[in-house]
């Protein structure tokens, strides 16, 4: 057993441990459909995410097991003089294996992705009740300081 955790682009054979992952959550998880079948919008969205080369979706392997997930997203912009972003969604650990580290080196993966494409900042949404995930943004170096809004439209 390695026991190293390893970084990589997703591939088609990953969707079933990714989904699982987004379900591990006790605030979101309900939203979300694991198990084959999977729901033909995973594997929509999948194949979209794959074929834009402003996206990039990450998972860690552990001794070949899927343990982490996010993506990246990476924007143009015309403020800040043309500068680019980037956004991270999604970001997941499996529960069993919180705190010991991996959520910290998937977002230094993706920091290092985004600065290879020339990116001048990162930035990730939480939702409030994940305090827990507030604390360890700030922790790797994360500001609080935008104020967020979304609207669902489903």
């Amino acid at each position: 057993m390695s026991r190293e955790i390893v970084f990589r682009r997703a591939g088609r054979a990953d969707l079933p441990d990714i989904v699982a992952l987004l379900a591990d959550d006790p605030i979101n998880g309900h939203r979300e459909r694991p198990g084959e079948p999977l729901a033909q919008g995973y594997v929509d969205a999948f194949e979209a995410i794959m074929a834009d080369g402003a996206n990039f979706l990450a998972v860690g392997e552990l001794d070949g097991e899927i343990v982490a997930t996010a993506q990246i997203t990476f924007i143009p912009h015309l403020t800040r003089q043309g500068a680019k972003s980037a956004i991270v969604e999604g970001v997941r650990v499996a529960s069993r294996l919180r705190s010991r580290g991996i959520g910290e080196k998937l977002i230094a993966h993706l920091t290092a992705l985004a600065a290879e494409r020339g990116c001048a900042s990162v930035e990730l949404t939480t939702s409030r009740p994940r305090v827990d995930a507030q604390r360890f943004y700030k922790r790797i170096g994360f500001k609080d300081s935008h104020i967020g809004f979304k609207r669902d439209l489903n």
